[in-house]
């Protein structure tokens, strides 16, 4: 399946004022998410420098994917980045930029629930989600 313009895949783009370690993170991740789905429709992942975005609906959310309703149209995730640093005290590096990787994971399930005109779950994205990012995080232990 592809949309009208044949354009397919996953990018990141990373908007002014987002952390350059939270940019690297999600570059790195959208990297290795390249090699593990499949992306027919590209799907660009924004992040924003804010600590919360808005929805359509005006709901104040830290990720969110837009499904538009005709599939020769492209979706795309937004993601807010703007409590790196807060996190950073909070949980530690590891855990903080784990956050962000989870909300893209989540939104990439969403995406594929969109692909195949499937009912959006939370309960699906949330699950499926953790196991992405437990995949990914394999990748990444040092032994």
């Amino acid at each position: 399946m592809a949309d009208i313009s044949g354009r397919t895949g996953l990018r990141i783009r990373s908007l002014p004022g987002v952390h350059p370690e939270v940019r690297r993170a999600c570059l790195a991740f959208a990297g290795w998410l390249r090699t593990s789905i499949d992306f027919p429709i590209r799907v660009v992942v924004y992040l924003k420098k804010d600590r919360f975005i808005r929805t359509r609906a005006r709901q104040q959310v830290s990720a969110s994917f837009f499904a538009p309703f005709n599939k020769s149209e492209e979706p795309y995730i937004r993601i807010a980045t703007g409590d790196y640093e807060a996190s950073l005290l909070e949980v530690g590096k590891d855990n903080a930029l784990a956050g962000y990787l989870q909300s893209i994971a989540h939104e990439l399930v969403h995406y594929q629930q969109w692909l195949a005109d499937a009912p959006f779950s939370e309960r699906q994205a949330v699950s499926r989600a953790k196991k992405i990012v437990g995949m990914y995080a394999q990748t990444r232990a040092h032994p």
